[in-house]
């Protein structure tokens, strides 16, 4: 099978560069609040904090974040501290009763918003997970695992109370928690164990690649029917490329890990498909939104261009010419790198902007806020590099 290398290790350097020099030194400087424990994620383009509130999911996404470098890059004290910085504030107040994670605490770590979002658990699984790894402590095992099975209770209802839905009316089902699914449960193997994972994830690969996939279209919905059938409605319409595309490289990952070279193919079709079809030919760059029989899509902000979502394809599309040597992914990689950077990178301050309008100006200054955080850049950072580069001869 061909090696990325052939086509893309011209790349490794200014994505290892990037990471190491200019994006996890910024969130070094910025975000720690030395007073209350915890990060601040609400910052300016130079780094000023512009408001306190701190945000669950993205705590643990930091938290997670430099866990990880520190384990699969180098062992700096430095990485470890800020994992173990953050760890304490999440230990302390990110938690009610019932062991749900809370959506937003103040500053010191009052409640905010109540647990309604299943995500905030997931990171949070995530984060002490790899903090597991780094810093070895039973505490910290426990806390990935009891979350973990609480996600797993939550998975058929996961707002529980907090749901506004009517019951039984329209029983829609969302993309979002199966795809992250596909990728936690690699992160709990070294707890869960090897055998454990593996029975786990043939379920959520069938719930990514048959239920939300939908073979008439040659494309992943948002949400459907419990049965995985077509709502045509709005919610049931809905197609957010982003996600598509992020979860085809889980999905390739868990087809390398079980060699599986038909599934990883399927995977990189349906991600050419969706870049395809999301991709905007007047202006470049992928849209947020859309609805897949051409109707006004229901988010206002449907045409603007994202951070994660770019960064996440560029992972994608690394990947799927590293897996497959399909052309077809280093001829897009090639193109989404050069519309990537020069239009989300921030040379001058670090971090990268994440808001664009469609015609790639940008929107906020801002490098962080209620839904950006330390996570997407530096993961994708990190993934591009390490895919990419040529390997080392023994």
């Amino acid at each position: 099978m061909p090696q990325a290398s052939t086509a893309l290790s011209e790349y490794a350097a200014i994505y290892k560069s990037e990471l190491l020099e200019n994006v996890l030194p910024f969130w070094m400087a910025h975000s720690k609040d030395e007073r209350n424990g915890g990060y601040f994620t609400s910052l300016n383009r130079e780094g000023t904090v512009y408001d306190t509130d701190k945000f669950m999911w993205l705590q643990g996404r930091e938290v997670w974040c430099f866990s990880y470098m520190y384990n699969h890059i180098e062992r700096k004290p430095e990485w470890l501290n800020m994992a173990l910085h953050g760890a304490s504030f999440m230990e302390k107040w990110g938690r009610d009763a019932n062991g749900d994670w809370y959506f937003s605490l103040t500053a010191e770590g009052k409640p905010l918003i109540q647990p309604y979002n299943i995500f905030s658990d997931c990171f949070a699984t995530m984060a002490f997970a790899s903090l597991s790894k780094a810093s070895p402590n039973e505490r910290y095992n426990r806390i990935a695992l009891d979350t973990f099975q609480n996600i797993l209770k939550r998975r058929s209802n996961s707002k529980g109370q907090y749901n506004k839905n009517y019951p039984g009316t329209r029983p829609l089902k969302n993309f979002s928690l199966p795809m992250i699914l596909c990728n936690l449960a690699l992160e709990l193997e070294h707890l869960m164990g090897k055998a454990q994972v593996d029975a786990f994830i043939p379920e959520v690969i069938h719930e990514v690649m048959e239920v939300f996939y939908q073979p008439d279209l040659g494309l992943i919905l948002e949400n459907v029917y419990e049965d995985g059938s077509f709502c045509d409605s709005f919610e049931g319409r809905q197609l957010n490329p982003g996600h598509a595309i992020e979860a085809m490289w889980f999905v390739m990952d868990l087809g390398k890990r079980m060699n599986d070279d038909a599934l990883i193919e399927k995977a990189v079709d349906i991600m050419l498909r969706t870049l395809e079809h999301g991709w905007d030919n007047e202006h470049e760059g992928i849209f947020y939104f859309l609805d897949v029989k051409g109707a006004p899509p229901l988010q206002l902000e449907w045409d603007q261009k994202l951070w994660w979502v770019h960064a996440e394809a560029l992972v994608a599309l690394a990947k799927g010419y590293a897996y497959t040597g399909d052309e077809r992914c280093a001829a897009w990689f090639k193109k989404l790198h050069h519309y990537t950077w020069n239009h989300f990178r921030d040379p001058e301050f670090g971090e990268w902007f994440g808001y664009l309008t469609r015609e790639g100006k940008i929107l906020s200054p801002a490098k962080g806020g209620k839904w950006k955080g330390c996570f997407h850049i530096p993961r994708s950072l990190y993934q591009v590099w390490k895919t990419v580069e040529t390997p080392k001869q023994n």
